[in-house]
């Protein structure tokens, strides 16, 4: 229980915190004195010291604002002036912060630091003066060759569009593009319908409303939201997605505004931006129902509403979007969902136009919080089905049926209830025997995606099969017999991979397998034809033979990556599926033997793995998907910024990943072909479990390859925060082993890695790992805090007052386990040489340092020798009280012996070097026999 504390014991505490680099934690300190002092000099040293605490933690604003409290009570304070300079100077608030500067100069006018700041900061404000006069004129000269019909020169043209997006990069080139009317000079540039013009204005708008919403709603005040939508439904493909990554921008300004507070003088003129996004988003949602609106088009609206509309996380409480959304657009996205190629009337779509309404469906669904607005979703969703199924014959049948579809890719349950509509089950059955080849398209698609959905797969076994297998053999047409076989192929699968559940006759399911690879292999056949194959195999691969028959068949696996890189992304979760079946990479928990007694006696059915599942079998497939180039695959697919990668998709990925990089041998290969790379983006979003998977083979990769060059230049940053996920405590034992494996290997490479490890706050979970009963994850914590003792930051936590760290080091080093033994006397060995305050520090730590100081210099390894013979000699160097202790002891007696011994020269040469120290301090007399 803590004692009560005063102000003054909690200011130390933050001025030790402080001191040792914890900032977060001083800054709680200091803001907890402030609630118990009333005394107005306390509080604005107090004040100071938080604007400190807020400049090292990046929050400049809060600095500049304590800052300003400790100046009120003493405009004399050159502390809180010069810290409050260094918030300005940040704030971008130059004139202010030269104020206070030359404040400070004036009060202590001998002060270096101070005069070499202000000049400084003198500087750089002439350069940004002399930049902004500068720029006054290149900003119109560029716009006037932009604007001017009689300018022939396209490389003219092409450098003044170039120079004038990288101005709008920077904030002070943004902010004179818009100063200098650039806004309605860039919808000028808009205006021309000249493609390259339309590109330089609309990546320009990005610049300019990047991070800045009183601009952003400026510029969208400015513009319109008719015309941003009406770029982005143009023909040029190009066009459509700038003005989609401009909308992008956009959406991410405005929401900022409303998740952040109100502060600063940008903040102040900006009162609400919530009705800006709703006509923002209801643009885009009528642009979906266009007739004259491109299909890339469509694509690129759908994929904004994915990314904007839904929460990121279920943490945030306000899913109001959303509901909006579903009130105001739903029958809008059904439109796309149900639109059947080739009719009359029908909009303009892509291949992957569907999938996508399916993925903003399922997104929208997701986030709704209770039943009543799930309901809401439901009846909608019956209402528009009801609506073309009704009173529009045989095309209105065709419409529901296709909404139908979609819903099934979708969110399932409300897919199931359409499904379940008087009618509709009739009408895919009957159509699935049409003579329309289109007609039948949509039916079989229909069949097949009800199949795999629990309520109907049963009523479709009976019904379905013998229809499905009836088009299978009799049909003339390849597109509807390889959707006829694709759902033979979800119905016979219907048993996963337990062996004993077969619901077809023996060979069976080889059959359609092989036909399925035969489709997959013909490239005469449609891309979008053959995508159906891999749908089959997607479900086929359950069982083990056939995944030992399609691991065979290069020519087959090489066609599905093929297909994997094409620009019909709808195949992507197809292929993964079949990858996860084939590396047997799905989670399977071995049964309890007393469940499974249990389950014989009653009679119950126990699950049975097919003998070719084994690790062995596994092994050589994936050896063989290694060789036919499945990484490079994979790296493709995720690269995609299609809705059809979605959260699910890419965890299948991350478990292909991992499965991949299991043996140490295979790791080389899937980094050389990209697959560091990939993972990387895999291992920070997602499903949680995708997440670790892929956070879990990059720590596999980094344990057994070199770091820099298995992820070269900046990335090897970006691995860090993945590995310290690993070391959650809802991670298993494994994930947290290999997770500090990894960090051990990145900490021993150099500072800056050490210090973004620091920043991602590890430092904490892996002291408390060093506690761990689990031997080997006690020895990977005890070794990776080894590496990370060469910060400094680091070191000092070894001092901080109530710290048990350099105690548990030293204890650590007479433990029984030798390894734990040389992580840890590796460690103090570091630490006593980097900070020569340790040195002094480890008598008070416990009564035993002596003897397992000796131990060590007794053992017979000549590794743990030399290390505690070096923590011997930093000790005697450090202090001449230290070193009194340790000649006073058995330490003189051991350290001479070892001093003689030729056979290890570098134990022999430490000792030297402490007997000679202690000769320099007077504690010994020199030998006469040696120098």
């Amino acid at each position: 229980m803590e004692e009560a504390v005063t102000a003054g014991q909690l200011r130390e505490r933050g001025n030790a915190l402080f001191q040792a680099g914890d900032h977060a934690a001083a800054l709680a300190a200091y803001t907890q004195a402030l609630s118990l002092c009333d005394a107005e000099p306390e509080r604005a040293v107090l004040h100071r010291n938080r604007a400190a605490c807020y400049l090292k933690l990046e929050d400049y604003a809060k600095a500049e604002a304590d800052a300003s409290k400790a100046i009120e009570a003493d405009g004399r304070d050159m502390k809180a002036l010069f810290r409050r300079s260094q918030a300005l100077q940040k704030l971008g608030r130059l004139d202010q912060a030269v104020s206070d500067l030359q404040r400070c100069v004036s009060l202590e006018p001998k002060n270096k630091a101070f005069q070499e700041a202000l000049h400084a900061l003198g500087s750089s404000m002439h350069e940004k003066m002399k930049t902004m006069s500068c720029t006054d004129s290149k900003v119109e000269q560029m716009f006037q060759i932009l604007l001017d019909p009689e300018e022939k020169d396209a490389d003219k043209k092409q450098k003044a569009a170039q120079n004038l997006i990288v101005l709008a990069r920077e904030e002070a080139g943004a902010e004179k593009v818009f100063q200098s009317d650039g806004v309605r000079l860039l919808t000028q540039l808009l205006d021309t319908a000249k493609a390259d013009l339309m590109l330089a204005a609309l990546r320009t708008l990005v610049g300019l409303c990047s991070g800045h919403r009183s601009r952003t709603m400026a510029i969208l005040a400015e513009l319109g939201a008719p015309r941003l939508s009406a770029v982005l439904g143009v023909e040029h493909e190009q066009v459509s997605l700038a003005a989609c990554n401009l909308l992008h921008v956009m959406f991410d300004s405005l929401k900022e505004g409303l998740q952040k507070e109100f502060r600063g003088k940008e903040d102040a003129v900006v009162l609400d931006s919530s009705k800006d996004l709703k006509l923002l988003i209801k643009h885009l949602l009528e642009l979906l129902a266009l007739e004259g609106a491109s299909a890339h088009g469509r694509d690129n609206a759908l994929n904004l509403l994915i990314k904007v509309v839904p929460r990121k996380s279920p943490k945030e409480t306000n899913n109001s979007m959303s509901l909006w959304v579903i009130d105001q657009g739903l029958k809008k996205i059904l439109e796309v969902g149900s639109t059947v190629c080739g009719t009359p009337g029908s909009l303009p779509v892509t291949e992957n136009s569907r999938m996508s309404a399916s993925v903003l469906l399922s997104k929208l669904y997701d986030d709704l919080k209770c039943d009543a607005e799930r309901e809401n979703f439901h009846h909608l969703c019956e209402d528009y089905v009801r609506s073309w199924f009704e009173g529009h014959e045989l095309a209105g049948k065709l419409r529901a049926i296709q909404t139908v579809s979609c819903l099934l890719q979708g969110p399932s349950d409300a897919g199931n209830r359409v499904l379940e509509l008087e009618g509709i089950m009739d009408s895919v059955l009957s159509l699935c025997a049409s003579v329309c080849e289109a007609h039948q398209l949509v039916a079989v698609e229909a069949l097949i995606h009800a199949a795999d959905k629990a309520k109907r797969a049963s009523f479709i076994t009976a019904n379905g099969v013998s229809l499905l297998k009836e088009i299978y053999k009799h049909s003339e047409r390849d597109s509807i017999r390889i959707r006829a076989l694709v759902g033979l192929c979800k119905l016979g699968s219907a048993g996963g991979t337990d062996f004993s559940m077969k619901q077809f006759a023996e060979g069976s399911t080889m059959k359609l397998a092989k036909q399925c690879r035969k489709w997959l292999c013909n490239e005469t056949i449609d891309a979008g034809t053959r995508r159906w194959a891999v749908e089959g195999l997607a479900y086929l691969t359950f069982d083990a033979d056939v995944k030992e028959e399609f691991v065979e068949d290069k020519a087959a696996m090489q066609a599905m990556f093929h297909l994997a890189k094409s620009e019909d992304r709808s195949v992507l979760y197809a292929v993964a599926s079949t990858l996860v079946n084939c590396t047997n990479s799905y989670d399977h928990e071995e049964p309890d033997p007393q469940m499974l007694e249990l389950a014989k006696y009653a009679k119950q059915h126990i699950p049975e793995q097919h003998p070719k599942d084994k690790p062995d079998f596994v092994k050589r497939r994936v050896r063989k998907l290694l060789t036919a180039g499945v990484v490079s695959a994979l790296a493709c697919m995720v690269k995609s910024e299609n809705p059809a990668l979605t959260n699910s998709c890419r965890e299948l990925i991350s478990r292909v990943f991992l499965a991949l990089v299991e043996e140490a041998e295979d790791r080389g290969g899937v980094v050389a072909q990209g697959g560091g790379k990939a993972l990387i983006p895999l291992s920070l979003e997602g499903t949680e479990v995708g997440q670790t998977k892929a956070a879990q083979a990059l720590a596999k990769i980094t344990i057994t390859s070199n770091p820099e060059m298995a992820f070269p230049g900046e990335r090897i940053y970006e691995v860090v925060r993945p590995l310290v996920s690993l070391l959650h405590l809802q991670r298993t034992g494994l994930e947290n082993f290999e997770g500090l494996m990894a960090l051990t290997n990145l900490a021993g490479i150099s500072e800056r890695l050490r210090q973004k490890i620091l920043k991602e706050k590890a430092v904490p979970m892996i002291e408390g790992y060093m506690f761990e009963e689990h031997e080997l994850i006690r020895l990977a914590a005890t070794e990776c805090m080894c590496n990370m003792a060469m910060s400094k930051e680091v070191q000092e936590l070894f001092l901080a007052e109530g710290s048990d760290r350099l105690k548990l080091m030293v204890l650590y080093s007479g433990e029984e386990d030798e390894k734990l033994r040389r992580a840890a006397s590796g460690t103090l060995a570091m630490l006593t040489a980097l900070h020569p305050p340790i040195c002094k520090r480890i008598p008070q730590v416990t009564v035993h340092w002596l003897e397992i100081l000796q131990a060590l210099l007794l053992s017979p390894s000549v590794e743990l020798q030399h290390r505690g013979a070096v923590v011997v000699m930093n000790m005697m160097a450090a202090e001449r009280e230290v070193a009194e202790q340790l000649i006073a002891s058995e330490m003189l007696e051991i350290l001479s012996v070892l001093a003689k011994d030729k056979d290890k020269p570098r134990v022999a040469q430490a000792a030297k070097e402490s007997l000679a120290q202690a000769v320099a301090y007077g504690l010994i007399k020199p030998n006469p026999g040696q120098e």
